[in-house]
């Protein structure tokens, strides 16, 4: 089997990736690549094929089981996405504990308040960015409200948190990872020393479990980046990316207009049709394994496709098409097994009050025709644009 270079399908492939996922499983469920960085891995792009590898013990999510480092857990510490059991099941357990259901709902109406101010800012001009205007300020605020960060640092740790995922360049993705880590320790700090407060990252500190287990400083540190980062960026493209896919299917648009008893349904649709992240974080061969016909050599680096497998026909029929009545039940927009989203349920209270109130105060939302070309994330991990110009 030829390796296939995805640098060479060039910006079509960032604008759109899905027709080469395509033409890629027309040949076959898994596909040796080379990254747009020069990374060789495996891509699995079948849908059946990606929800087993992501529940596959045989698959580590420690590099160290090929004798590496991620730059992130080297100077943050072990979190949950480089981590396997027993592990990784201690580390769930004890944030679970603090990260509840209960915590997550008890949040709703502060989304909503949120969202309405932040809607009562736009609504003046007739026309914004609806990232930078909306999809990215709320679930920064939230999450940085739940952990307890000051609010005059918010727009630090936004510059950090977009070069960590979407990275400019090695350096500065290095820079961020590092000044966010000081960052942290000297916050985590400023908690332990003061009066307790009712934040999770207050009651992160806290929290024991029954046999007495807490989380290190290390671990701590770690789970609060975690929780930060992943906590925001992925929901700034559910939203974006979902109202994108609204705006350009208006028979969809307004049928949700004209019954929000479809919302939760065109959610999901949202998170299969074009989700917020595009590939799973890396995962390690610690043996031999196959996937349909393809042999996966021990010691390999494996990418699961969540937005290849969300388009597979054989899962998904008619795939490109975007329906918000579909049953999308089964995608893969918040990965499957062990490593499943911890913060599902929070991004689809954002994303689901955030869309609503749009279409609700602002009649008339459109594409801005002068909005020009869409400037698109770079790399495999998060799907979409930095900037989403509409009108209403």
């Amino acid at each position: 089997m030829a390796v296939i270079d995805l640098g060479e399908y060039g910006a079509g492939f960032l604008a759109d990736p899905y027709p080469y996922y395509a033409k890629l499983r027309e040949a076959g469920p898994v596909h040796e690549v080379v990254s747009p960085y020069g990374d060789r891995v495996w891509l699995i792009v079948g849908h059946d094929e990606a929800r087993a590898a992501l529940a596959d013990p045989r698959l580590s999510k420690s590099p160290g089981v090929l004798g590496l480092k991620m730059l992130d857990e080297d100077v943050i510490g072990p979190y949950l996405l480089v981590v396997d059991p027993p592990d990784h099941t201690r580390l769930r357990r004890l944030v679970a504990r603090e990260f509840t259901a209960r915590r997550v709902e008890a949040l709703r109406p502060r989304v909503q308040q949120i969202t309405d101010e932040l809607i009562d800012a736009m609504l003046p001009a007739g026309r914004a960015d609806l990232v930078g205007a909306l999809a990215f300020p709320l679930p920064i605020i939230v999450i940085c409200e739940l952990l307890g960060v000051p609010a005059a640092d918010l727009d630090r740790f936004r510059a950090w948190s977009t070069e960590i995922v979407a990275p400019s360049s090695a350096q500065a993705e290095r820079a961020a990872v590092h000044e966010l880590a000081a960052y942290l320790d000297e916050l985590i700090e400023d908690k332990r020393c003061t009066r307790p407060a009712g934040d999770l990252l207050s009651a992160l500190l806290r929290t024991r479990a029954e046999d007495g287990d807490r989380l290190s400083a290390a671990e701590l540190r770690a789970m609060a980046y975690l929780l930060l980062v992943a906590g925001h960026e992925t929901t700034v493209n559910l939203i974006s990316n979902g109202v994108r896919a609204l705006l350009a299917h208006p028979a969809q648009l307004d049928a949700l207009r004209a019954d929000f008893g479809l919302l939760g349904g065109a959610i999901e649709e949202m998170l299969r049709y074009d989700g917020p992240v595009e590939n799973a974080t890396m995962r390690f061969t610690r043996e031999e394994v196959r996937y349909g016909d393809t042999v996966v050599p021990a010691g390999e680096a494996v990418l699961v496709g969540l937005a290849g497998g969300d388009r597979d026909p054989a899962r998904f029929p008619e795939p490109d098409r975007f329906d918000i009545r579909r049953d999308a039940r089964g995608h893969l927009a918040f990965g499957h097994g062990l490593h499943y989203c911890l913060g599902a349920p929070l991004a689809r209270i954002e994303g689901a009050t955030a869309v609503r109130t749009l279409l609700e105060r602002c009649p008339g939302l459109a594409l801005d025709p002068e909005g020009g070309p869409l400037d698109w994330l770079p790399g495999l991990l998060m799907r979409g644009a930095r900037r989403l110009p509409v009108v209403w």
